[in-house]
């Protein structure tokens, strides 16, 4: 029986057990079971789908498009179109369909399979998609020809706890090795640099959107943040991570990501964590601390008397409540810091040229000081984030001087620039929309 409102756009049917099995009996009860899984999900009027299959090829040479050397399989199944899907192994294989989805801009699919590849699906569904993919998993039992379809297994059974540990495994490894197997995309990895910022002492860096794997055009491809509400999976952004690190010189295992509130609480690295936190301090050795960037002010602090540093992350209402400073402040406070030896590097961000708020939202920085809003009687007025930043650091005591943002003489020095301005080097949120991507800014004492 149909259901009357059927989610799932595609269909995605893993035939490896199918391809390999030489019984003929086998075979049949195997597609009997796909074919009534199908039927109690769409009737006759099954979605485009895809046939998956690992190490055996399905078809050869020009029979691409065919399923001849599978009569079984009656097409009149797959009337509304089909696609086989074949790779040396299943994280492969989902990734190409992923790319399809992307392109076609679907988000559901129901995936059959045998039961026993279950647990190995969670994880490749885990590492290759975000919760933006919604998967219903229908098992059957390809192993007992006695057996007809066990029962339907929804997302939420990645943690029943069922998942046998060398199944996760094992499609862990697999998936880790493709995805580090990918060529890099928009050339090579870059990395920019401050020169305040003395090499002898920190390893640090702001970087770009080149040199890393992601393949959707919005998140290509150094993307350096998972999220539920976007298409780039947490797989990808850990490879990406892993390129990062070995290219700038860190260890991605001591690595720690500040966790966005666009407020202006500081963690102070050795103390409780918080749950949220757009600044973090440190004067350990061999960790990185970094903040994200896709407009908001990814900004770097450092002591090279005291041997301290600090990463903060500074959007527009981060930067009115003070998030600088209050990183500022964290370092004189823990670690002795005179606030006239702290530098303070402003990374890419967008500009007064490309970014707005309201009339009502614009007039806290227009009380600051008028020349941080453009147009400020429009109903939107454009808005220097920078500019203010500069304010509250140099009001705080930081010495002008020892600030590096877009005002620096030497334009071939400033890093400090307009992320919406430059979409071949940077992510923005303002310019992409929601499923953006997002650059850094790291550091760490040497």
């Amino acid at each position: 029986m149909v259901k009357e409102t059927c989610k799932e756009e595609l269909v995605l049917i893993d035939l490896s057990d199918y391809c390999h099995r030489s019984k003929s009996s086998n075979k049949d009860k195997a597609l009997q079971n796909i074919w009534s899984i199908t039927e109690k999900h769409y009737g006759t009027n099954t979605p485009f789908t895809y046939f998956m299959c690992c190490q055996d090829p399905v078809y050869e040479g020009n029979n691409s498009d065919r399923l001849s050397d599978i009569p079984e399989i009656d097409l009149d199944h797959v009337k509304n179109g089909y696609k086989i899907v074949k790779d040396t192994n299943m994280a492969a294989i989902l990734y190409t369909i992923k790319h399809e989805m992307d392109e076609l801009d679907k988000s559901t699919a129901l995936v059959i399979l045998p039961q026993k590849r279950k647990k190995e699906m969670d994880v490749y569904v885990d590492q290759l998609f975000t919760d933006v993919y919604q998967f219903t998993l229908e098992c059957f039992n390809s192993q007992n020809d006695n057996e007809n379809i066990l029962h339907l297994c929804g997302t939420e059974s990645k943690k029943d706890g069922l998942a046998d540990e060398d199944s996760i495994e094992l499609a862990s490894r697999i998936t880790k090795s493709y995805l580090q197997g990918l060529p890099s995309l928009k050339g090579d990895l870059v990395i920019l640099k401050s020169q305040i910022i003395p090499e002898d002492l920190f390893l640090h860096g702001f970087t770009t959107r080149c040199g890393g794997v992601s393949s959707i055009p919005t998140l290509s491809s150094l993307n350096l943040f998972c999220s539920s509400k976007r298409r780039d999976p947490k797989g990808v952004v850990a490879e990406n991570l892993q390129r990062l690190g070995k290219v700038a010189g860190f260890d991605p295992q001591t690595y720690f990501p500040i966790k966005v509130d666009h407020a202006d609480k500081v963690w102070i690295m050795g103390k409780p964590e918080p749950l949220y936190y757009d600044g973090i301090v440190t004067n350990q050795k061999a960790v990185t601390i970094a903040a994200p960037g896709a407009d908001c002010i990814p900004i770097l602090f450092c002591d090279p008397v005291k041997k301290a540093c600090g990463a903060a992350h500074s959007g527009w209402k981060g930067t009115l409540l003070g998030v600088s400073m209050a990183t500022v402040n964290a370092m004189i406070s823990e670690y002795g810091s005179d606030v006239n030896n702290i530098l303070v590097v402003l990374g890419p961000s967008v500009g007064p040229c490309c970014f707005t708020l309201t009339h009502e939202e614009a007039r806290a920085f227009y009380d600051l000081d008028p020349q941080c809003v453009r147009q400020f009687e429009s109903p939107n007025p454009y808005v220097d984030i920078r500019r203010a930043t500069r304010i509250f650091l140099e009001r705080g005591g930081i010495l002008p001087q020892n600030i590096q943002d877009d005002t620096s003489v030497d334009k071939s020095q400033n890093i400090t620039l307009c992320t919406s301005c430059h979409p071949d080097k940077f992510f923005s949120h303002v310019r992409d929309g929601t499923n953006f991507g997002t650059q850094i800014c790291f550091i760490s004492i040497k």
